[in-house]
């Protein structure tokens, strides 16, 4: 596509609004100069020299100390499209991706919005509602009780009704959002309140709505989920599956494509499933529907993302289709321009969340100056990131660096690639969890392909833990940075830097072409 194609089209459009941060929006800024679109970026004052803002066309700056005043600042937002001149946003994920109310505003703002239809959001965004259309539409669903269960101890006796009929073990579950907060497990009647009051207050501190609902808890089971694309003109295609089994607390730690528990007539009947329930809710542009998958084989729906997922890359590195473009094209209301036949399966493909965090420590998020940065490089490796050597890495915002994806034409390779290229990364200055994930990723049963959704939170952390290091390895490194003047506080004059034994000025880790652990 070119820009001339989108100028042309139903619902013109020449620059996008990215209403998003880190690595998601460099991704689309990019994209966006690949279609010849203009980008423009927002942040907020700690994101003033970051990433994303160096590689847009234009950015505006959100006033304000905390997120509601920034990025969640839906008024700011429009605003800041309307004096940029912007035409179109596109929201990212996370943040206000998934509001109805906002995908509402910016249309009533005589903007593109690069999204689904507010009403999609909407039904799809409330799990009980959602629950309900795809019992309608025939989309198998989990065993349990839509009725809604508002705030409040007083809900208690209905709530345990509910509980009775579902049956134990039983899974808490927040109507509004997900990404695993307010959900909580109970495997006895005796942990029903406790459990309920903690999901209850979670849900309204995340999403200013407390409601719960219950359903059977699955066990042994694998967290599968399906891209699909869909138009305004009635087309809508899927492009095969992604494994999120591999979770901690809910959060996905690996994922890949395809799945190594999906045979291919399972995917076919996933993929129709999908399609069926976003053509359920008329569903326009890129989602992603999940569904948990027992160890018999039967899938269960458990929602629909109805944004661009963190993982969608794997689905790019096995189909080939650039999701992000296709997000353009059929919000300019632009034909889908494929069929199912033409979605193919090539390879497989594995992406690592690269977090600032200490697995050690609980996975505590970290703080600190990336001093040095280097991604590996090579076919079959692609690294989404939001930040570059230099950057302050804070609180404020979700721990994630980057992504680490591979493709390889087998699972096999795919894994020993990641392996490699985990062993390559290089973040210096700010602890992450490359080492985790790598130990993670070499684990017999990740390797073997059968993890479940339990085996993160159910296996000893000593499993995934990093040797310590050897202490003649330490005072080997002492001495030599001893000898080589880095136990000398750094100076601001670099001719003061230079090494008297190999003349090299400032900080040899920054001139040789090596990694380091």
């Amino acid at each position: 596509m070119t820009a001339e194609s989108f100028g042309s089209a139903p619902r013109p459009f020449g620059t996008v609004l990215v209403a998003n941060r880190g690595e998601i929006a460099v991704r689309v800024l990019q994209a966006a100069r690949e279609a010849g679109l203009r980008g423009i970026a927002v942040y907020s004052d700690p994101d003033a020299g970051s990433l994303h803002v160096e590689v847009a066309d234009n950015a505006v700056h959100l006033p304000g100390d905390t997120l509601a005043e920034t990025y969640l600042n839906a008024g700011a937002i429009i605003s800041a499209a309307k004096s940029s001149g912007a035409d179109s946003i596109h929201p990212g994920y996370g943040f206000l991706s998934e509001r109805a109310d906002f995908a509402k505003a910016v249309e009533d703002a005589g903007l593109v919005w690069i999204g689904p239809p507010a009403e999609a959001i909407s039904t799809m965004g409330d799990k009980i509602s959602a629950r309900i259309r795809m019992v309608e539409s025939g989309v198998p669903v989990i065993p349990g009780e839509e009725l809604s269960v508002p705030d409040g101890a007083k809900h208690l006796g209905v709530l345990a009704v509910c509980a009775a009929r579902v049956g134990y073990p039983l899974l808490l579950k927040a109507s509004a959002g997900g990404g695993g907060k307010g959900m909580r497990a109970v495997h006895e009647p005796k942990m029903l309140r406790t459990e309920y009051e903690a999901a209850s207050r979670e849900a309204s501190a995340a999403f200013g709505d407390g409601t719960i609902y219950v359903e059977r808890l699955l066990i042994g089971v694998r967290h599968v989920e399906v891209q699909i694309l869909a138009d305004s003109h009635g087309n809508c295609i899927h492009l095969n599956e992604r494994d999120c089994s591999l979770q901690r607390r809910h959060q996905k730690v690996l994922e890949e494509a395809p799945s190594p528990a999906v045979t291919p007539d399972l995917r076919e009947a996933m993929g129709d499933a999908a399609v069926t329930a976003a053509k359920a809710v008329n569903y326009v542009g890129a989602g992603t529907v999940e569904f948990l998958l027992s160890p018999r084989g039967k899938f269960y729906f458990l929602e629909m993302n109805t944004r661009l997922q963190v993982e969608h890359p794997v689905t790019e590195m096995t189909t080939g289709i650039d999701l992000v473009q296709k997000q353009f094209e059929v919000a300019a209301g632009l034909h889908l321009g494929l069929v199912q036949n033409d979605v193919r399966l090539s390879g497989h493909a594995i992406e690592a969340r690269i977090y600032a965090e200490d697995a050690s420590k609980g996975f505590l998020p970290a703080v600190g100056r990336l001093s040095f940065w280097k991604s590996p490089q090579g076919p079959g490796i692609r690294v989404d990131s939001g930040v570059r050597q230099g950057d302050v890495v804070i609180t404020d915002f979700d721990p994630m660096l980057a992504k680490l994806v591979v493709h390889a034409p087998t699972r096999q390779a795919a894994l020993r690639r990641l392996d490699t290229a985990l062993a390559d990364f290089v973040a210096l200055g700010v602890t992450t969890n490359i080492g985790f994930l790598r130990n993670v990723a070499a684990h017999h049963a990740f390797a073997s392909g059968n993890v479940t959704t339990e085996f993160l939170d159910s296996t000893s952390s000593s499993e995934f833990a990093e040797p310590g290091a050897d202490p003649a390895v330490l005072v080997a490194i002492a001495s030599a940075a001893q000898r080589l003047g880095m136990d000398r506080a750094p100076s601001d004059d670099a001719s003061d830097s230079v090494d008297e034994h190999t003349g090299h000025s400032g900080d040899p880790f920054r001139t040789l072409s090596r990694s380091f652990p």
